[in-house]
């Protein structure tokens, strides 16, 4: 590796860190609104019950649009067991929900694995980045995006599909730019460095990542 690869890769590493911080800081802060909602769960029903023995059916309807409001603003939640997981998927899938794409998750991660944080959160960022993208390519009633997580004998092993536009020439790259693009290239960088293996497939409507990460 020459010495402007390294520094490249000092700077790509240290920008990721930085990323990483900041959906920590999102999931906690979703966290504490969870945490702060069940504290005050025995009050609200209280109130409730106390605007029914009034008789206030329209301030009972009030409050529960109000929980309501509170409520939306908590989801999407996930806890796959591995706080990175948790950071870049509540991050990246609560993003998708604001733009109309409909999320099906079901990911368990185990708390220690071998591959580096940073590089995890590159992987699945860029993973989440991608199909959000493509998604927003459709109408918002052809948008979806489904990701699966698990672990499979020695192995993480992620599969991520999303609806996409009809087949193009050269799917496998963005079609908005080498900026775009890089996020593929630092995704097979990432998988081939932690010794993993990495597979696309593409068809009309649909693209789909699987990617084994050794533990």
């Amino acid at each position: 590796m020459s010495i402007i690869d390294r520094i490249l890769e000092k700077k790509v590493a240290s920008f990721e860190n930085e990323i990483m911080k900041k959906y920590y800081s999102e999931v906690e802060n979703m966290y504490d609104k969870i945490r702060g909602f069940r504290h005050d769960f025995r009050h609200h029903i209280g109130t409730m019950k106390a605007h029914m023995e009034k008789g206030e059916y329209e301030e009972v309807n009030r409050y529960l649009d109000s929980l309501a409001g509170e409520l939306a603003g908590m989801e999407p939640i996930i806890r796959t067991g591995n706080r990175v997981t948790d950071a870049i998927l509540n991050s990246k899938l609560s993003l998708a929900g604001q733009k109309n794409i409909y999320v099906k998750a079901d990911a368990n991660i185990p708390v220690s694995i071998s591959v580096p944080e940073p590089d995890l959160c590159s992987i699945l960022g860029n993973l989440l980045d991608n199909a959000v993208e493509a998604c927003m390519e459709l109408p918002e009633e052809e948008r979806l995006i489904r990701l699966y997580a698990d672990v499979k004998g020695n192995f993480l092993y992620f599969a991520l599909t999303n609806t996409a536009p009809g087949k193009k020439k050269n799917h496998f790259r963005s079609q908005k730019g080498d900026g775009h693009g890089f996020g593929l290239t630092r995704i097979n960088y990432l998988v081939k460095k932690n010794g993993g293996t990495l597979t696309r497939a593409s068809e009309d409507g649909a693209f789909s990542t699987e990617i084994l990460l050794p533990i």
